[in-house]
């Protein structure tokens, strides 16, 4: 892949859409994003409540303090998030917002 392609990543229903230089892809979820990052694609749009209008640049499903979460990361303007999602019933756990100002 050039250095000019654009690789963006959806998650959605289950599947992961690949733009790649304007051309979609459409693939089958593999076992590791049933149970991972697309396990979180409630968690995705509960965060994206906390923080409207931003990109989510990161997804993880971890282990809090006994509990199942998706940690979701976003960024609107200089402004980045993290914003932590129990599995279990969609609560927020953990909310941070920080400006960088480098």
């Amino acid at each position: 892949m050039n250095t000019r392609s654009k690789v963006i990543i959806a998650l959605g229903a289950g599947a992961l859409v690949v733009l790649t230089g304007g051309a979609a892809q459409a693939a089958a979820p593999s076992p590791a994003a049933a149970h991972g990052k697309g396990a979180c694609a409630r968690a995705v749009e509960i965060a994206g409540k906390k923080a409207p209008g931003a990109r989510v640049t990161d997804v993880e499903r971890e282990r809090e303090h006994g509990r199942q979460v998706c940690q979701v990361e976003l960024e609107k303007g200089r402004w980045e998030y993290e914003v932590d999602v129990a599995l279990d019933n969609g609560e927020i756990v953990k909310f941070e917002r920080e400006y960088d100002d480098d």
